[in-house]
């Protein structure tokens, strides 16, 4: 597939399911040296790291907070924690079968894209495969955060680079997936921890923005476990070009 197959969004998305449902489906992780970038609290690390066989995994986070917190964690024997960005991994070349990018690609700075995008084909083995998962900027979930951080311009960002990383031959467009991921919410407070009050960033909403988003956050309680949203997802899957043999 070339860069011009590429969609940033669907005009509708009927198949839902949790994250972990696609990249089982198309990736074969067992035996495999696994790269995350911008692993944030090690959750999908942990379902990673802790299903399947044989599975080594290295996961970065450049927020120096999460990162400390993640050195803490002592129950994940096959995973290592680096402190460190997708522009600079700390690793060599043709290192990698897997590279997993769950959401993170936009939190790149926009000049550091393409380079991290270079990073990423220099440290995946020839044939090896970039999982770029970005959530698409639409939705419940999404019409809350842009009240207080509006993220339409990073995300196409985003997209125009891995877009143009194919168009440049760094990478073959194996598959584009589109799907709907379920996001639960006990009750605001622990939105307000999850969301508003993440390290990376610095969230400052006036008393009359946070007030709002609590209101149109509240209009979601009707679960009985709190409020769940479905998050419309993209992911590029993405293989570096195997060496050829002159």
């Amino acid at each position: 597939m070339s860069s011009a197959a590429m969609q940033i969004a669907l005009p509708a998305i009927t198949h839902t399911c949790p994250e972990r449902d696609v990249y089982n489906r198309v990736l074969a992780l067992d035996g495999a040296r696994i790269l995350e970038l911008g692993c944030g609290r090690a959750d999908l690390t942990r379902q990673i790291a802790t299903h399947g066989r044989d599975r080594h995994l290295t996961a970065l986070e450049v927020d120096a907070i999460q990162h400390a917190l993640n050195l803490q964690i002592t129950n994940l024997p096959n995973v290592e924690f680096k402190l460190a960005g997708a522009q600079a991994i700390p690793a060599p070349a043709n290192h990698f079968d897997v590279v997993f990018m769950f959401k993170s690609l936009h939190h790149v700075p926009l000049d550091l894209m393409a380079p991290a995008l270079n990073e990423i084909s220099r440290v995946l083995k020839p044939g090896g495969l970039a999982y770029i998962s970005e959530p698409i900027f639409a939705g419940d979930f999404n019409e809350i955060l842009r009240l207080f951080h509006n993220e339409e311009r990073v995300r196409g960002a985003a997209f125009a680079a891995v877009q143009a990383a194919v168009a440049d031959g760094t990478y073959e467009l194996v598959e584009e997936i589109f799907f709907n991921t379920p996001v639960l919410f006990k009750d605001f407070d622990e939105y307000e921890r999850m969301v508003i009050g993440v390290t990376h960033t610095r969230h400052q909403l006036t008393p009359d923005v946070h007030a709002e988003v609590q209101a149109r956050f509240a209009r979601h309680l009707t679960a009985p476990q709190g409020a769940e949203f479905l998050m419309p997802m993209r992911v590029d899957l993405l293989r570096k070009p195997r060496l050829r043999v002159v």
